[in-house]
């Protein structure tokens, strides 16, 4: 049975390997001026493959990977995924107890790292060189050799860890079977097709960019370009040039490229697909890129970590008349809203977004409280706020632990946030409640400004689009806000801060 399971089951590395049975020649992968054919990226794999595992290495050790975006980055998980690693992407701006806290949490049997990063990880751990530097892993790929191991859909793929923007992070246990799921999902849910030239240029240790986007197009043999960051000359001259047509980026890098004064002057038609997600857009924000690039498709893509991450998705012709919604559920994701007894609440009512999907996590790593606690009667606490209407699309309110209590009234920092966008000097807006003996937590906004803009003329502003109840008693000026590697606001770090 167990044998028969492994012939009917999909493994993360099948993904390729059934691409470059189909479309051998064509180009698969560009980075920098290196570029794969689909045989030539799962011949990468497997050699990549029979080179860490000659580190002594046992199926399931976990292989931290701590690099930058390359091709490297790429063939470094494909091959633990073919090798039966458990990968563990890990954020290459950690650094200290941050760095060695997932290092050590994971349980990591070797990282491997780029040559620039190889002094920041703690002793004890043993260290192999991540990209193309002489003596790095592809170095090895110059000799193709043969690997393969006994796997099937149920083992894990991959520890990701979340993102920690309340707590320290979790590694959410994902298995092979989850992430293909999640990848069939994606594919159905964003239109990815083979003709399409995408640009990553997101981290690829983050679940978004590699899941959502690169995995899936490597799935229907699109030709991808990778990126070291989401650079807006870089991206605009790929448009230019023919060479891509299609981008994900979060809000904030979105905000980042119209506000670029390429953007304006730049021939941008070539672009035909724009994907957002990992925060809230703005709806003024949105209104702009619309109205600057009318033909452009816009997806909104929400989920989590532990979902492998795509839950919800709106397209292009959902946006109208609901472009705060994060859309409907994906093909393989079920969801609905609860109360804090886990009850279903009406449509219009706000309450927790839980999920039940085959894209779920096995739950944390070496967490079983955590675990517990996420998972209650069958279905995923979310954390997410959220409202269903009577169509089925969802609006996602607020963080559940972002609700801002005031004067005992619940007050969603969303709402606040997109009235302050709409003020021509607001480049930046997070809202979050501080502790007050009047009003138990006041609303404060944390805003990056344009230019001198004073906190009466916001208030002012502020006053005429919202009830008073939701008007800041305060308002921060700050140079930035801090954010986690999928672009999202810390807004724990800032009422530390504050």
């Amino acid at each position: 049975m167990a044998a028969l399971e492994r012939l009917r089951s999909s493994t993360v590395d099948g993904v390729l390997r059934r691409s470059a049975q189909r479309v051998p020649d064509r180009t698969a992968v560009r980075y920098a001026d290196r570029s794969w054919t689909y045989a030539e990226l799962d011949a990468a794999v497997t050699t990549a493959a029979a080179v860490l595992s000659d580190h002594g290495l046992s199926q399931y050790d976990r292989v931290a990977a701590y690099g930058h975006n390359s091709d490297a980055y790429l063939i470094a998980f494909l091959a633990c995924a073919r090798a039966g690693f458990v990968h563990v992407p890990v954020n290459h701006n950690l650094t200290g107890d941050d760095l060695s806290y997932i290092l050590s949490q994971s349980g990591s049997s070797l990282v491997l790292a780029d040559p620039g990063l190889t002094d920041r990880v703690p002793e004890g751990f043993v260290v192999r060189a991540l990209r193309d530097t002489g003596d790095s892993l592809l170095t090895a790929l110059a000799e193709s050799q043969e690997y393969d191991t006994d796997r099937d859909a149920r083992d894990l793929a991959q520890l990701l860890y979340t993102s920690g923007t309340t707590a320290l992070p979790k590694g959410a246990m994902m298995t092979h079977r989850a992430l293909v799921h999640e990848y069939i999902s994606a594919i159905t849910a964003l239109d990815l097709d083979e003709h399409d030239k995408p640009v990553h240029s997101l981290p690829l240790y983050h679940s978004a960019q590699m899941h959502v986007f690169l995995l899936p197009y490597l799935a229907v043999g699109a030709e991808n370009t990778i990126l070291d960051a989401p650079d807006a000359a870089q991206v605009f001259g790929l448009v230019e040039a023919g060479r891509a047509d299609s981008l994900f980026a979060p809000p904030t890098v979105w905000i980042g490229l119209s506000n670029h004064p390429g953007f304006a002057t730049r021939d941008l038609g070539g672009l035909r697909k724009a994907y957002y997600g990992a925060s809230i857009m703005p709806v003024p924000v949105l209104e702009r890129l619309r109205e600057r690039l009318p033909g452009l498709a816009f997806y909104n893509c929400f989920g989590q970590s532990e979902i492998g991450p795509l839950a919800t998705v709106l397209g292009p012709k959902e946006h109208e008349g609901r472009m705060d919604s994060c859309g409907r559920p994906v093909r393989f994701v079920e969801a609905k809203v609860v109360d804090e007894d886990g009850e279903d609440v009406p449509d219009g009512t706000p309450g927790e977004i839980v999920y039940r999907s085959p894209q779920l996590c096995e739950g944390y790593w070496d967490k079983p409280e955590e675990t517990r606690a996420a998972f209650r009667g069958g279905w995923f606490r979310s954390g997410d706020l959220a409202v269903r209407d009577g169509e089925g699309y969802y609006t996602i309110v607020d963080r559940v632990k972002d609700v801002i209590n005031s004067g005992g009234v619940l007050v969603a920092s969303r709402q606040v946030e997109d009235v302050l966008y709409t003020h021509p000097s607001v480049a930046e807006a997070a809202v979050i409640g501080l502790p007050d003996e009047r009003w138990i937590e006041a609303v404060t906004a944390v805003v990056v400004p344009r230019d001198g803009v004073t906190q009466d003329e916001l208030l002012a502003h502020a006053r005429e689009r919202l009830p008073g109840f939701k008007v800041p008693k305060r308002i921060v000026f700050v140079d930035e806000l801090p954010r986690n590697a999928s672009g999202k606001i810390l807004k724990r770090e800032l009422r530390a801060r504050f």
